[in-house]
């Protein structure tokens, strides 16, 4: 088979190729309006599962959808048309809702689900190009994408998947808000892998046994309890148990001349660097990215200075955060 050539550049078919699905993205966000609050308050009011469905590129974007509404706090999950009409409309019950996918909004294969939704008076949304199409006219909602051109020559869907996909993470992430889900139910879904590992918090990292000392610590207990902690610092903390400082090896250099005369309040930095064991890892190891640090002392919100814990960069290595 042979194919035809274009005077174009590699560079700019794909540069309009993508201003062309830019283009389409801009007109949808102008499109959207009470339909979309509809579609929002239909799903939020729903005791049963968003059931996405579509056939061919539709179904590779329903899946992603899908996908993304499972992890957001809005139990959801694909089902193949084909499938469905055999034996798969059982998946679909009373309490759900249905969300099609159909760009012509005459997509032959949804013909069952439709009807299983019409008979069993199951609410669907659907995601379509044409309001007068078969999908539209059957849905209790029908979100309509903007007539915008396919990119390149028009053969293959790309604007219009594009914008599905798009509007479906508009759905799923309104719906994540108007749920006020966190980044806690975020982690229940996401254990794995390095974004489980920056959603942990830090209390699940940190160490207790820290190497602190007292302010009148005379500078050889000092380089010995940071030796033996192996963290690489001593925290400076008062009679009280209030984390006054920190004595890192940026210290010992700036005060190596007479160092072992001196006494850990003499050395250490004031008002060291902390977080509370309820932040997330991620946070954490940005913070000490930032301020070029390799350990941060946890504090205690209920007792404020009060040190409880200690993490080290080595202990996101160990987690995957990194």
């Amino acid at each position: 088979m042979t194919f035809s050539t274009t005077d174009r550049s590699a560079t700019q078919i794909a540069r309009h190729v993508i201003e062309v699905e830019a283009a389409g993205l801009t007109a949808l966000a102008a499109s959207l309006g009470p339909e979309f609050d509809a579609a929002i308050a239909l799903i939020l009011a729903a005791q049963g599962r968003v059931i996405v469905s579509g056939m061919g590129k539709s179904g590779h974007i329903g899946r992603k959808i899908a996908a993304t509404l499972a992890s957001t706090g809005t139990p959801a999950h694909f089902v193949h048309p084909a499938e469905a009409s055999h034996g798969d409309l059982g998946m679909l019950a009373r309490g759900d809702i249905v969300l099609l996918i159909s760009n012509s909004g005459e997509t032959a294969e949804l013909a069952d689900i439709i009807a299983h939704c019409q008979r069993f008076d199951i609410p669907m949304l659907g995601i379509c190009g044409q309001a007068a199409s078969t999908l539209a006219r059957a849905s209790k909602i029908a979100l309509i994408m903007p007539q915008v051109p396919e990119a390149g020559t028009g053969i293959a869907p790309t604007t219009s998947t594009t914008m599905a996909l798009a509007l479906g993470d508009a759905l799923a992430l309104t719906l994540m808000e108007q749920r006020a889900f966190t980044a806690e139910h975020f982690r229940l879904f996401h254990p794995g892998g390095p974004l489980g590992a920056k959603l942990l918090h830090v209390r699940d990292l940190m160490h207790v046994d820290m190497p602190l000392v007292l302010p009148n610590c005379p500078m050889g207990d000092v380089i010995l309890t940071i030796s033996q902690k192996g963290f690489g610092v001593a925290g400076v903390q008062d009679e009280a148990g209030a984390l006054m400082g920190i004595i890192t090896d940026g210290d010992l250099r700036r005060h190596l001349d007479g160092l072992m005369e001196k006494t850990a309040g003499e050395v250490m930095t004031r008002a060291p660097r902390s977080l509370a064991p309820d932040a997330l890892a991620g946070a954490a190891l940005s913070l000490m990215t930032a301020a070029k640090i390799t350990c941060l002392f946890v504090i205690d919100p209920a007792a404020p200075s009060h040190a409880v814990g200690i993490v080290h960069i080595h202990d996101f290595l160990r987690a995957g955060v990194i």
